[in-house]
């Protein structure tokens, strides 16, 4: 997989739990039977009914561009909001690599009534470069790392499968 073929899951992922990314990377997925991230999905779907949802540009997937052309993501809560905003970063950085410049993006937390603006600042182009050879690292190790605790865990898909 090249650094191109990541998705904005396995950056956020990278930012919250190593073992999650990888488990995820090697499709060892319990999502769709976890009532968090259902909840997630309820709100993504049942949110800003009047944009287009889902916009797919190669692997990323945007949840939707306003009339301005910002791009936004939607979120549950912002338990972990710093692996939010560099998934959202992750998508401006993809497509400003694909020629679109000055994309801004918003993340959304529509419960919290909460929004947050993200651009990229300067030194994240190459801080991409030092998370995606970290993330190909990860990638590579033939079993997932070990579990670490932090606070997340408890309504995490894979927590069984980690603690169990």
């Amino acid at each position: 997989m090249r650094q191109l073929d990541f998705t904005g899951t396995q950056v956020n992922y990278y930012f919250v739990c190593k073992r999650k990314l990888w488990l995820f990377s090697n499709d060892i997925r319990f999502e769709n039977e976890n009532e968090y991230v259902q909840l997630g999905r309820l709100v993504d779907e049942t949110t800003y009914k009047r944009h287009k949802k889902q916009i797919e540009i190669g692997r990323i997937k945007i949840d939707f561009v306003d009339n301005q052309g910002v791009i936004h993501e939607v979120k549950k809560s912002n338990k972990v909001e710093n692996a939010h905003i560099w998934q959202l970063k992750f998508y401006i950085h993809r497509l400003k690599t694909m020629g679109l410049e000055n994309v801004r993006g918003e993340l959304d937390y529509p419960k919290l009534k909460k929004r947050k603006t993200v651009s990229l600042d300067p030194g994240d182009d190459e801080r991409f470069e030092t998370l995606f050879k970290e993330i190909r690292e990860i990638l590579d190790q033939l079993k997932p790392p070990q579990p670490v605790r932090i606070p997340v865990c408890g309504k995490c898909a894979y927590y069984e499968f980690c603690y169990a």
